[in-house]
């Protein structure tokens, strides 16, 4: 990283891509927190409070759990997200910002540690880590603080390192570079791009992995060079995220990545590309150093696991070694599977589910079902029930308990689950019988008409009644 001090133009960059990425993600949980998590959910939160102790997963909900109190939480955090982005909450000062940083951490905190499965993934800690430190960042009429940009690439480190490290000791393709032979293909919700990807030649496979070997293994060094090495660095990082955006959909994690790499970009870089021109900004207050000083030093201290898993052999991936999330663990796609399987759910509103009854698909909004459906875009946005359903197609339902939830709620009719779907082919009533089936995947090969074909693997979950399901679920 560059040795220079002067950093508010990237302070001002950051602060309104991290408020932007808390906007995007309070608005899926606006859209699917209830429906998978509040009262009638898949997983409650009430259910997962009364087994958890609130010193394991420091939350705004043992308060109260309800819908509303939840969907009021949610919108509060919305609102203030949205003052971040335009920098209302600024214009009042560094004690009002630093209120409000604060209130979205908490809020974001609290949804992650009751989110259990649907909200297990790295980047949702990746943003309660970032929207900690960002809570110190100081508002336009102070100084940054170099402290916390370090602290930020600290993050970016261990983020792209980690990532990494967990390929080289997971998955024997990505020694041999064979990985994107399939990841393309196999990906958790694969875009447009994907399929000319899948089908590129094989020497433009090989030297992808190569790329990605060097930018999260050899670039992550040089983000704490001197300019204008720290400028490269976060330069090429952030072209790799680029890559990852176009060739897949993972939610804002990409998105994150890039934003983590504005503090490698001091404003003698930034002032050639945005043209601002502000007076120069006080001093940090003694409260504010304080402050700052006392945050640097509990990282630091947090730090030594998180460091030391990194050059573990035994690494851990997307881990966090504390409830508040302050200094977490990353990693992506360690091991890549070879072959993709979906789950497809079906409804009958036949009397017996026999050979004669008509059985009718339920279609997914991100996920693969029909194939002739184009694949999705949707990044950064995140839709979570179709991540779990690609983990699902895995392994057994048992190890998916929620899976009969789903199904339950199915045969219920019920509305909000419903809303997570793409087609509901039941409009006017919900089926008598519900199923689910196991096929696996392959793109299409070119000249064909279609994105997909699929091959019928086998039972994942027999036809079942409401009351069979309920008795699953209970």
């Amino acid at each position: 990283m560059h040795f220079a001090t002067d950093f508010w133009l990237t302070r001002l960059c950051f602060q309104r891509a991290l408020g932007c990425l808390y906007l995007v993600a309070l608005l899926v949980a606006a859209n699917q927190f209830i429906p998978l998590l509040g009262e009638r959910g898949l997983q409650p939160v009430r259910r997962f409070l009364r087994h958890v102790p609130f010193r394991r997963a420091p939350s705004l909900f043992y308060v109260l759990c309800s819908d509303r109190f939840i969907t009021t939480t949610i919108s509060c955090g919305i609102a203030l997200s949205i003052f971040v982005v335009f920098g209302v909450s600024e214009s009042f000062g560094l004690v009002v910002s630093m209120l409000t940083w604060a209130l979205l951490w908490v809020i974001y905190l609290s949804l992650v540690n009751v989110g259990q499965t649907f909200y297990g993934f790295g980047w949702e800690t990746m943003l309660t880590e970032t929207g900690f430190l960002g809570i110190f960042l100081g508002s336009s009429n102070t100084r940054a603080p170099v402290v916390v940009m370090w602290l930020i690439v600290w993050v970016l480190f261990r983020t792209m390192f980690g990532a990494g490290m967990i390929k080289l000791r997971s998955d024997p393709c990505w020694r041999d570079l064979t990985c994107l032979f399939y990841h393309y293909e196999t990906q958790p919700l694969p875009n447009p791009l994907s399929w000319y990807l899948h089908h590129s030649p094989p020497w433009t496979k090989k030297a992808g992995v190569l790329f990605t070997h060097f930018a999260q293994l050899v670039v992550p060094w040089f983000y704490f060079a001197p300019a204008p090495l720290c400028y490269w660095a976060g330069g090429l990082t952030i072209l790799f995220q680029i890559t990852l955006i176009l060739s897949g959909n993972l939610s804002w994690l990409n998105y994150i990545t890039i934003a983590l790499c504005i503090p490698c970009f001091d404003d003698r870089f930034l002032t050639r590309i945005i043209h601002i021109s502000h007076s120069v900004p006080a001093n940090m207050t003694l409260l504010h150093a304080i402050a700052v000083g006392t945050v640097a030093v509990i990282v630091l201290a947090l730090s030594w696991r998180p460091a030391r898993n990194l050059f573990s052999r035994r690494q851990l991936m997307n881990a966090s070694f504390e409830p508040l999330h302050l200094v977490n663990t990353y990693g992506a796609f360690g091991a890549v599977t070879r072959e993709r399987f979906e789950v497809v759910i079906k409804g009958t509103d036949a009397e017996v589910p026999d050979a004669d009854a008509k059985w009718r698909e339920y279609e997914f909004k991100g996920k693969p079902g029909d194939v002739n459906r184009r694949p999705c875009i949707i990044s950064p946005y995140h839709w979570r029930l179709d991540w779990q359903m690609w983990f699902a197609a895995m392994s057994p339902p048992e190890f998916h308990p929620w899976i009969f939830a789903l199904l339950e709620k199915l045969l219920e009719g019920e509305k909000r689950i419903l809303r997570l779907f793409a087609r509901n082919p039941f409009p006017n009533a919900p089926p008598k019988f519900i199923r689910a089936d196991w096929y696996r995947y392959r793109f299409t090969k070119p000249g064909d008409r279609d994105w997909w074909t699929r091959t019928y693997v086998g039972e994942y979950v027999p036809p079942i009644t409401l009351k069979r399901a309920a008795d699953e679920v209970h």
